[in-house]
């Protein structure tokens, strides 16, 4: 069942999932040594995970993975770490909060497939090869601590300084 529509739906969640993994890898190496590495290693083997179930389900329906899309993905990464250089070069709190932040919506969307993919399920019986509730809240668990995270951080990236004043950085 390589229907156009879902074989495109799953490969743009594929490749979002490339960013994610690719911005989870460039964090834990900018942040070695520091408990924050620690956190995003944890959510980085979560989310590769979740990709796994990704591509099982796709190899079930016998959907090939588009080398187009994950190359563009890749891309878009390095883009995105780019833009993320060019806010904050000293790779301070706002580079984090705003990678946290990517990495947050990023697991909305996760969590969007597996509600999307359930509500197809209920008329397509060939989609009826995961467990969409089990995927859904485990998406909503990364994405709370991932939040958490990112308001923690938040606290230190956005706060205004009396003028004069050195401004502190995000240690946790």
């Amino acid at each position: 069942m390589a229907d156009d529509h879902i074989a495109t739906y799953l490969n743009d969640h594929l490749a979002g999932s490339v960013v994610a993994v690719e911005l989870m890898e460039n964090l834990e190496a900018v942040y070695a040594g520091k408990p924050i590495a620690d956190f995003i290693a944890k959510l980085r083997a979560d989310i590769e995970a979740d990709v796994q179930e990704l591509e099982d389900l796709m190899g079930r329906l016998q959907i090939s993975e588009s080398r187009t899309r994950k190359a563009s993905a890749w891309l878009t990464e390095k883009f995105t770490q780019l833009k993320l250089r060019l806010d904050d070069p000293a790779h301070g709190d706002l580079r984090l909060f705003e990678s946290l932040e990517a990495l947050s919506l990023g697991i909305e969307g996760k969590r969007s497939l597996w509600l999307a993919l359930s509500a197809a399920a209920e008329v397509s019986p060939e989609l009826r090869i995961a467990d969409y509730p089990r995927l859904q809240q485990r998406a909503e668990e990364q994405r709370e601590r991932v939040e958490a995270k990112r308001l923690q951080v938040a606290q230190t990236a956005l706060r205004l300084e009396p003028p004069g004043q050195a401004s502190s950085s995000y240690n946790g």
